[in-house]
This record gives structure tokens, sequence and C-alpha cells, in this order.
């Protein structure tokens, strides 16, 4: 299990009932996480007093409700970087906290390196390994398909003190940036891919993750440089093993690399019990 367990801004204060309560710097938040499967011990004033409560619908998807008077959006720190927070109507803020163990892990590699590196964000999102990767001295491609994501990740860039770093930012089918790059012969030191587990591509093709993944990691083998610092893959797919990942990056980077291949559960703390909160799993290969 990989805990990001540093975080000053953000907290898991309790869980329990199919929901957890979260501080996000000053402001308190009830979200559904369909990993509570275990009952609440007990509900106190503070679960009943949320700045906002996110609401599942039987028909699909949700609302939030919201109690108190909350900012359009509000900066998190973690260490030197910085993002913006937003309940967006998904149920979702725009950032992964348990995401911060693979920023201080790549981090450090990049950091550690010697040498410059080129990094590849596919599937980016609001950029937090982009702002962690750029943060640490790497050059950066970050691509996702929504334009709202991506314009969320500059802002975020640049909240970081970041924006005169070497980060590009590009809105496309990540499928079809990886086959263009393979044509126009670029290659990248260290990948990170956090792909969905469903999607459809820019002429209707199905993305399905059990499907999928193994065909395109091995495209991505392709614009891997000759001497790779590391490949991640982050997965939020229920009933896949980090095994899986483990095996897939065995049959792909160790052949013809050799390095080293970690797999495990992310995870965030969760204060009053002591517990850890099961967020996803991931897969790390590195020279």
């Amino acid at each position: 299990m990989y805990v990001a367990d540093k975080w000053k801004d953000y907290e898991v204060i309790d869980t329990g009932g199919g929901e957890k309560l979260e501080r996000w710097g000053d402001i308190i938040l009830r979200r559904p996480d369909p990993q509570i499967i275990w009952p609440l011990a007990k509900e106190t004033q503070e679960w009943s007093s949320t700045h906002g409560h996110y609401h599942r619908s039987s028909s699909g998807g949700g609302n939030w409700e919201m109690k108190k008077p909350v900012p359009e959006r509000w900066t998190l720190n973690y260490e030197n970087l910085k993002f913006h927070i937003r309940p967006t109507s998904f149920k979702h803020t725009g950032l992964f906290p348990e995401q911060a163990a693979n920023w201080s892990w790549m981090m450090d590699k990049i950091a550690s390196a010697g040498r410059p590196i080129s990094v590849l964000n596919l599937f980016a999102y609001t950029g937090g390994a982009t702002v962690a990767a750029a943060y640490a001295g790497a050059s950066v491609v970050h691509v996702d398909a929504a334009k709202g994501m991506v314009q969320w990740a500059k802002e975020n860039i640049q909240l970081s003190g970041l924006a005169d770093k070497p980060v590009r930012f590009i809105t496309d089918d990540v499928f079809k940036f990886v086959q263009r790059e393979q044509r126009r012969g670029n290659r990248y030191d260290a990948i990170i891919m956090d792909p969905p587990s469903y999607g459809r591509g820019p002429s209707g093709e199905t993305w399905k993750l059990e499907q999928s993944l193994y065909p395109f990691l091995e495209s991505c083998m392709s614009i891997i440089s000759d001497n790779p610092l590391f490949m991640l893959i982050n997965s939020y797919t229920t009933g896949i093993s980090p095994t899986v990942l483990r095996n897939m990056l065995s049959m792909t980077m160790q052949p013809k690399y050799g390095g080293n291949i970690t797999a495990g559960e992310i995870g965030l703390p969760i204060t009053r019990s002591g517990l850890i909160l099961p967020c996803g799993i991931l897969g790390r290969w590195e020279a």
C-alpha cells in the first residue's frame, strides 16, 4: 500500500455508510465513495455541518447540496505545489489527493536523475503529475481530450509559479496523439498514464480498460527513449489487481530495459479511525 500521508491542507476526517468526510483546506465536504462498505461508527455534528454534501441520484449522476458559502474555487497546497479546487457536477474537486504518493516518488526520480528528463503525461486531467514533474525539473507534455481540464492544468502550473517551465499542453485524443508521436519519432524518458475504465475515441471507438490497456501500453513502447527513467500506470477500475499492472510492465518494459517493477494499492489515512482508505492501484517500472 502506498499511502499519501504527508498532506497538511487535505484530510480524510472520517468514513462510513458509503461516504467520506474530507477537509480541503478550510472547506469540509461530504462525498460518496464506493469502497466504503463499512458502517459509520457515529454521525457527529461535523458530518451534518459540512460546507457541501454530494448526493448520488438513483438514476445516475447526482448533485451538490451546499450548506455554507464556498468560494467558486480555492487553493490547496502540497509541499511547494499548488492546485485550484472546485466542486464539479460529477462529484470530483479537480484533484485526487492520494496521487501525492506518486508525485513525491516521481519528483525524487526526476531530481536525482542527473540529466534532462522528458515526461509524457497521458489522460492528464488537471495536471497534478504535470505540476510535480515540472517542479522537479522535467520538460512535460500534458495530453487530455477535455479542453476544460487542460485549461485547469494550465492554471495549476501558473499557480505553482511554473509558468516559465517547459510544459506543452495538448487537447487531443490520447491514442491519436501517441500514434502521431510514433510517426514523428518523438520519444520520452518517462510516461505517466491514468486511463479511464470506459471511453470513446474521436471516431466512436470504444475503450474498455480490460481489453485496451495492454495494446495501448505496447504502442507506448515505441515512444520511450533508449534510456528511460520510469513508467507509471494508475488505475481506478474496479476489479483490476495491482498484479495485473505488474504483469503488463513485466511483459513490456522489463524484457527491453531491465529495471525494477513495483505495484500495489494507493490510499489515504483516515484520521478518526486510523485506518487506510483504498483509492486505486498503481504499477511502476523504474530504471
